[in-house]
């Protein structure tokens, strides 16, 4: 997991072949112009999705990893705490994946949460289980999908 201002990005390039472009999307786009929705910006392999999340507690939060993705994400209108749990300290270490959403959810709360504010960005990789959406309000985010 990474945690890091935006204006820092563009030093993680070199962490996948994908960042570069991805990265490039970011710096070059009125972010918090787009609508709710998606940009695929290279075929299902790199893609944008942009989301206004609902209000949701920590105790709501569900664990997940993602196994063929990396997701960079980022919070626009607001702080979106976003809880963290090494993927295999998840529980219960058989829970289902759904190769479909390239998804697995998991019990329990996260070892640690960290605000995450506009002007910020949280990268996930597989490795790393995330509890993400936590707000009191929702917030509007983008989160970039990557191809691991």
């Amino acid at each position: 997991m990474v945690v890091d201002t935006l204006e820092n990005l563009a030093k993680y390039a070199s962490l996948n072949p994908l960042f570069p472009k991805a990265i490039e999307f970011l710096k070059s786009t009125d972010l918090n112009a787009l609508e709710v929705g998606k940009v695929e910006l290279q075929g299902s392999d790199l893609v944008v999705n942009i989301a206004q999340t609902s209000p949701k507690t920590k105790e709501a939060a569900k664990l997940e990893t993602h196994n063929a993705f990396i997701d960079i994400q980022i919070p626009l209108s607001g702080t979106e705490v976003m809880g963290y749990t090494a993927g295999n300290d998840c529980v219960p270490a058989d829970a289902p994946y759904n190769a479909e959403k390239d998804i697995t959810f998991f019990d329990g709360l996260a070892d640690a949460y960290i605000p995450v504010k506009p002007g910020m960005f949280a990268i996930f990789f597989p490795q790393d289980g995330h509890a993400p959406g936590i707000s009191p309000d929702g917030v509007k985010k983008i989160i970039v999908k990557v191809k691991a």
